[in-house]
């Protein structure tokens, strides 16, 4: 697809009641887990994870008015037959992803083709902790800077390997990236626009040489399903 604009735009920043979208992308197959089924289906509380995350962008208060689930395309029915099983009756839009994680959140914004203009937040379909107010924060801040992402400022001492051996790390200069990361939609659009690069690590990375990205207050309790500790720290969380 070529670049609907070109990339050295500036991009163009959206009122503050521009609509709101979501793409949540769960493409893990869970093998870290060494659970029978992907972490995204594993249970917290009762209910798969990722119906966690989805109740959190369907909360009336953040007005999302489309919600993105991209999963593995093996993994489709497997969604459609949980929803069916847990009756989940929240709206949102399925698609099957890619073999990256680039490739995926692609087909995730070209599920949006029909929507010009508004902001779209990018989360991790295993983090079903993140709170309201972290997904305001990334909302609010992209409509002033077209570009915005949680982070958290990292709690231990950090060293930088190299040739020569380790460096200790200033950590309050550092920050540990979270989701969601949410961007003016033209934005998101140029920016994967562009071919894949190895370099991708987030969102975040994708879009940056286009344009600044603004970094909000993340929470550590938005953590990101990977090990089994993190399933039991998510259950005793969501006790609190």
């Amino acid at each position: 697809m070529k670049n609907p604009v070109p990339s050295n735009q500036a991009p163009r920043l959206p009122s503050p009641q521009a609509p709101r979208y979501a793409i949540l992308v769960a493409g893990g197959s869970g093998s870290r887990m060494a659970a029978d089924r992907p972490k995204q289906f594993l249970l917290l509380r009762g209910e798969p994870v990722l119906l966690h995350t989805l109740r959190r962008f369907a909360e009336a208060a953040l007005a999302v008015e489309k919600i993105v689930v991209v999963l593995p395309a093996n993994q489709l029915n497997t969604w459609e037959q949980l929803c069916q099983q847990y009756q989940v009756s929240i709206a949102h839009t399925l698609v099957a992803g890619g073999a990256t994680r680039w490739a995926s959140v692609k087909a995730g914004l070209a599920a949006l083709k029909e929507h010009p203009e508004g902001l779209v937040a990018v989360h991790d379909g295993v983090r079903p902790l993140v709170s309201r107010l972290v997904v305001e924060r990334t909302y609010a801040a992209a409509a002033t800077h077209a570009a915005a992402a949680a982070a958290v400022m990292p709690k231990d001492s950090v060293r930088l390997l190299s040739q020569h051996g380790s460096a200790a790390q200033n950590r309050s200069r550092l920050r540990l990236m979270q989701t969601p990361q949410t961007f003016e939609i033209d934005l998101l659009r140029r920016a994967y626009a562009m071919p894949e690069l190895a370099s991708f690590t987030d969102d975040a990375t994708v879009v940056e040489d286009l344009c600044r990205v603004q970094l909000v207050e993340g929470d550590y309790r938005n953590l990101k399903i990977t090990t089994p500790e993190d399933l039991v720290v998510a259950e005793a969380l969501l006790g609190l």
